[in-house]
């Protein structure tokens, strides 16, 4: 008798949602060497958000805020890195769940760091 392979079908269904808002304080030099980042700093901020799109807003938004840059920015996948001083990136991420928060009625997360 022939062993029945199970599948799963998964489905992508977007929402208005951060789902990730971490701060990484103090990555090692390798962090910035393998995303590409020229100008290291001492944090970098990560971002996740559906729709993809919003990525567009979110670099907008913790670019305005302070003193931070964008490391990575893909619209396509919704992934945001921006890099500066722990307290620019907390700032910064801040700002951009707030915002979307507020003016959108995205779903966010608390702000997470390692």
């Amino acid at each position: 008798m022939a062993r029945e392979i199970e599948r799963t079908i998964q489905e992508y269904v977007p929402g208005k949602q951060v789902t990730l808002a971490h701060i990484v304080a103090n990555p090692t030099a390798d962090i910035y060497e393998k995303l590409g980042i020229q100008a290291p700093k001492n944090a970098l901020g990560i971002l996740t958000i559906t729709p993809a799109e919003a990525s567009i807003i979110a670099g907008d938004v913790a670019t305005k805020t302070g003193n931070v840059t964008l490391g990575f920015i893909d619209r396509f996948s919704g992934s945001v890195v921006v890099v500066g001083e722990v307290s620019e990136v907390e700032s910064a991420l801040r700002q951009v769940i707030d915002t979307l928060h507020e003016m959108l009625g995205f779903d966010i997360p608390s702000i997470t760091r390692t």
